[in-house]
């Protein structure tokens, strides 16, 4: 998997990590037991400070999309609590409806836009 970080971005590189790693999981680009490069190689690979490596992986293994292995290091565990997700998941898609919706996107042209997501991914 190729991650690529916008510097010029607004969004934090921690915050663009974490997305790019969950997207990742989502296209299959990343798989259940997967081992992701160390804190330090990631690190280097792309540029950026290790510590906003850490703080992407801790992140991730808090969300419950990582689990730290001493030995293994970061791997991919697939073992979200399926309610706290949803909840997490309504909360933020509030958020993006409503301004699709002060931009005038309508309900079906959302559900169109969903429906593209979902195909894409294969979900």
């Amino acid at each position: 998997m190729v991650i690529e970080i916008d510097f010029h971005s607004d969004e934090a590189i921690y915050v663009q990590l974490c997305n790019q790693i969950i997207l990742g999981i989502v296209t299959a680009q990343l798989s259940e037991g997967e081992q992701l490069p160390s804190v330090r190689t990631l690190a280097d690979t792309i540029g950026i400070n290790m510590h906003t490596v850490n703080k992407a992986y801790a992140i991730l293994q808090r969300e419950g999309f990582l689990k730290i292995d001493r030995r293994r290091g970061a791997i991919v565990a697939i073992d979200i609590d399926k309610l706290r997700a949803m909840e997490e998941a309504r909360a933020e898609l509030a958020v993006v409806l409503a301004r699709a919706v002060c931009k005038n996107i309508s309900r079906q042209e959302l559900h169109g836009l969903l429906d593209a997501i979902c195909d894409e991914w294969g979900v």
